[in-house]
């Protein structure tokens, strides 16, 4: 099979007609039989892990997590009932495991009677590729503007400051949210210029609001992204603790998967 279809690009380079080609092909021509995918065995409910998932927190403790603003301590959130809710005090936490390409499953709530206005109302960030310290890194919005303004490229469901959500999914404040995510960790060259940019697919419960853009560098709170003096390769991923004043916000069933 793959003679014949050698054979046929050879006719093509050497100016044989496409339709000659198609006429003279077989069905099994066009069929392939290897790689087998492997087997993956699906969640059993909606959201649930699927069978080749690494799980960053299954609701009983953050062992696959540290402090991101040094590495060496223990993560500091509140595990309780399940649930992983932001201790401001402690700081950002990251992933232990450093990832590349990835899809990632995250499920978070506001609180049911959250007060504050704009940026100052339930915000928190999922930061697909955490660089270090603070707010480095490339961060997927997470807000509540289910009733609540604030500048469109930093509303829940934006990559921050570089692209608004398409549409507005959020749901009511004290109810459970999902974000499923596909990254592309860009790649640099050996000189550290870019090789190839990131790219951001997202679903915001169940909606697409992020088709596959295409990221101008880390996300910045001030100024104009840029790749310039970022190359990285895996990087951890980190969940933001915002210094805003209302009630801290909740995560459960965070998993991911590696990606070819």
């Amino acid at each position: 099979m793959k003679k014949q279809l050698i054979a046929f690009a050879l006719l093509g380079a050497l100016g044989v007609a496409p339709a000659y080609a198609q006429q003279h092909m077989k069905h099994e021509d066009t069929e392939f039989y290897t790689p087998v995918p492997p087997v993956v065995t699906p969640g059993k409910e909606c959201g649930a892990p699927p069978s080749d998932a690494v799980i960053l927190f299954d609701g009983k403790n953050l062992d696959n997590w540290v402090s991101a603003d040094d590495t060496t301590k223990p993560a500091d959130w509140f595990v309780h009932d399940g649930v992983l809710t932001v201790n401001k005090k402690a700081g950002n936490i990251q992933t232990k495991q450093k990832f590349e390409d990835y899809q990632i499953h995250l499920e978070w709530k506001e609180p049911k009677d959250i007060q504050g206005e704009g940026q100052l109302r339930g915000n928190s960030g999922l930061f697909l590729a955490s660089l270090g310290k603070g707010d480095a890194g490339y961060e997927l919005q997470i807000l509540d503007n289910y009733h609540n303004s604030t500048y469109v490229n930093g509303q829940a469901g934006s990559v921050y400051k570089q692209y608004a959500p398409l549409v507005n999914a959020n749901f009511p404040p004290g109810v459970w949210q999902t974000y499923d995510v596909i990254w592309t960790a860009p790649r640099f060259n050996t000189d550290g210029s870019l090789m190839s940019p990131a790219r951001v697919t997202a679903f915001f419960n169940g909606v697409l609001v992020q088709n596959n853009v295409q990221l101008k560098g880390p996300t910045l709170y001030i100024g104009l992204p840029t790749y310039e003096g970022a190359a990285h390769g895996p990087a951890p991923i980190k969940l933001q603790a915002h210094g805003d004043k209302s009630e801290p916000i909740s995560f459960r069933n965070i998993w991911v998967r590696e990606l070819p």
